[in-house]
């Protein structure tokens, strides 16, 4: 008797389990967190060949821009490279 009680309890326990086992929605596809180096690019000075005063200072503000963009690159590198102080 207590076998076919013991039965009954484990069949009604299965079945209670599988009531859990529903159709779900698929997972949300997880976002990738690169947390290598950031990327580097050579940097450039393009040629000129001014023929005016215009252009002359054209060309000046174009070697500032170049030169800005450079040095942010390699305090960007700097900051990375630095260790971090845990708070």
């Amino acid at each position: 008797m207590k076998i076919q009680i013991l039965g009954i309890g484990l069949l009604s326990l299965c079945l209670a389990l599988l009531s859990g086992c529903a159709a779900a929605p698929p997972s949300p596809e997880q976002t990738l967190i690169e947390t290598g180096c950031p990327a580097v690019v050579p940097c450039t000075l393009g040629p000129s060949s001014p023929s005016s005063n215009g252009e002359l200072l054209t060309d000046a503000e174009r070697a500032e821009l170049a030169w800005a963009e450079c040095a942010a690159q390699v305090d960007m590198i700097y900051n990375h490279q630095q260790p971090r102080a845990d708070p």
